[in-house]
């Protein structure tokens, strides 16, 4: 008897292989299939997720950044108290030489539908705890705090009227790679040489209460969020959660009762979930940000999109309740480095990793939600999925030749029709029926493709390529 069915069944593999590449239906095949489960989406969207360090200054920098599926810019405001008789504070410039009008950046921005994150600091050098060191705290606190409040007065009220304000930028204590004070947060013997440099002991304190504290307290007042400054990759995320809970006997707190969302920076997904755990998912803050990813990360084509996909699969996953919960900003968008979004120059172009936003932005386009069946891939590949609109996209990973995944679980559509692609996830080429193939039988979704043999990973590693699958039921 098995044998007698096999190639009717083989015949009917065939048909609906045939009807994914070419959108056609196959008379009777689904006559008895429920259709695909509906699912809801949030109305969340990827690049809800995506920014970048720096700012659009032109229309054609905002067209790249649309591309992109850029939402999100990150940048300084100052430069502040130049000096002790100043009568204000000077808000009006930005970039890290505050050689750029602010207001206008903000405001095209705000047109571009592009939020602004601005980034409270430093100390004026006439202020500074450590002379001339402006990443030291301030001698008199009075001057920061006139400057965070001209700051947030200004911006948050129309027509700006920006909801989020960064304190800082990673500030921190010894870090793991042996410097004995942090990047950005120096204190008594500090020296550039960090072999000379020795530990700053009350580094927690001094910054929650001269810095952290003061700051929040201005953004709150004016209805704003606080953002923490990021903490650094290589401060230990035990030495984050110290600095959070550090009650501050001056202000009578813990430093996480003024912070609203976590930031890190260059840290992974686990990480991630870390911080989810011990302080979202019990309303001890609003949500993760990751105000600085990739760098010279970036290097590895792969790595920008595999994890932004994956975070928004995570995220999914997490009460993903705001479109502002999680946010992931690319450092750098701009710069000479191959593996900067774009290269400088005129006219300006796309680097590989800039094309992979591209790809991603496009392909994952829908309002997003879970995916929650379980995918099996052959020992060759892995992946992650879910629904970008209606159709399912699968980020898959995979060795040269030809790989498979299968889903089991999954109503076929009614139809018995449904689109197939192969997209390669750098360029953004697509394929749609030489290289993807796909049988869909009562509740198992069957796909078999070929990576190319030149793939699109890091020349100095194993070839490995990176794809999207997206399956989309016709009507």
């Amino acid at each position: 008897m098995a044998n007698e069915r096999r190639p009717a069944k083989d015949r009917r593999r065939t048909l609906l292989a045939l009807a994914a590449l070419i959108g056609t239906t196959i008379p009777g095949i689904f006559a008895e299939a429920a259709p695909v489960p509906i699912h809801v989406p949030c109305n969340r969207r990827l690049s809800q997720l995506i920014g970048s360090n720096g700012w659009p200054l032109s229309a054609d920098e905002v067209r790249m950044w649309q591309n992109m599926g850029l939402t999100w810019g990150r940048d300084s405001v100052g430069p502040g108290f130049v000096t002790p008789t100043s009568s204000s504070a000077q808000i009006d410039k930005t970039c890290p030489s505050f050689d750029i009008d602010l207001r206008p950046v903000i405001l095209r921005n705000n047109h571009s539908r592009i939020n602004s994150l601005l980034m409270l600091g430093y100390t004026p050098p006439w202020n500074a705890s450590v002379a001339g060191d402006d990443k030291s705290a301030p001698k008199d606190v009075r001057y920061w705090e006139r400057y965070v409040e001209e700051v947030v007065r200004t911006y948050s009220a129309p027509p700006f009227n920006l909801k989020y304000f960064q304190v800082w930028n990673e500030a921190s204590g010894a870090l793991s790679g042996g410097a004995p004070q942090g990047t950005f947060w120096h204190g008594p013997n500090y020296d550039d040489d960090p072999r000379k440099a020795k530990q700053y002991d009350n580094a927690m304190r001094d910054y929650v209460d001269r810095i952290h504290i003061p700051a929040a307290r201005i953004i709150r007042k004016y209805q704003a969020h606080v953002v923490y400054g990021g903490w650094p990759d290589q401060g230990g995320l035990d030495t984050y959660c110290k600095w959070l809970e550090y009650r501050s006997a001056v202000h009578n707190s813990q430093m996480l009762d003024w912070v609203d969302y976590l930031d890190i920076h260059y840290l992974g997904i686990d990480d991630v979930e870390m911080l989810y755990q011990r302080y979202v998912s019990k309303g001890r803050a609003r949500g993760i940000w990751q105000t600085e990813i990739g760098d010279r990360y970036m290097a590895d084509p792969h790595f920008l999109p595999t994890y932004l996909f994956e975070l928004a699969v995570w995220a999914l996953d997490r009460n993903w309740d705001d479109p502002d919960k999680y946010v992931a900003m690319v450092f750098h968008w701009d710069g000479y480095e191959s593996f900067r979004l774009t290269h400088r120059g005129t006219p300006r172009t796309y680097n590989a990793s800039g094309r992979s936003l591209i790809a991603l932005h496009k392909t994952v386009a829908g309002a997003l939600a879970p995916f929650a069946r379980a995918l099996k891939f052959d020992p060759e590949s892995r992946g992650k999925a879910l629904y970008s609109g209606r159709s399912i996209v699968l980020q898959v990973s995979a060795r040269p030749g030809w790989r498979a995944v299968d889903i089991g679980g999954l109503a076929a559509p009614a139809s018995g029709r449904f689109g197939l692609a192969f997209i390669d996830a750098i360029s953004g080429a697509k394929d749609s029926g030489t290289n993807v193939a796909a049988t869909w039988e009562a509740d198992t979704l069957s796909i078999r493709f070929q990576v190319p043999r030149s793939t699109n990973g890091p020349t100095d590693e194993a070839p490995r390529h990176l794809a999207y699958i997206k399956v989309t039921p016709l009507a």
